[in-house]
């Protein structure tokens, strides 16, 4: 697929610069960065849908919890 980006011209400038230290392709770059944030948000997402899971199972050892603190 094929997809314009419109960076500002300094996100531009520092994505150039970070992309010549490596090494590689600015679009090298700008696609690792895009499948790390795709990772770390399902990681996140599953978080907290064990969070909100465990919080319901065991409300009552969580309030019994908080109360001795």
């Amino acid at each position: 697929m094929a997809m314009n980006l419109r960076l500002p011209e300094d996100v531009q400038d520092s994505l150039k610069e970070r992309a010549e230290l490596e090494g590689r392709s600015m679009h090298a770059v700008v696609l690792q960065a895009v499948e790390r944030y795709l990772v770390e948000e399902a990681d996140r997402e599953t978080v907290r849908k064990l969070g909100a899971k465990y919080a319901t199972r065991h409300a009552d050892l969580l309030r019994r919890l908080g109360e001795g603190a």
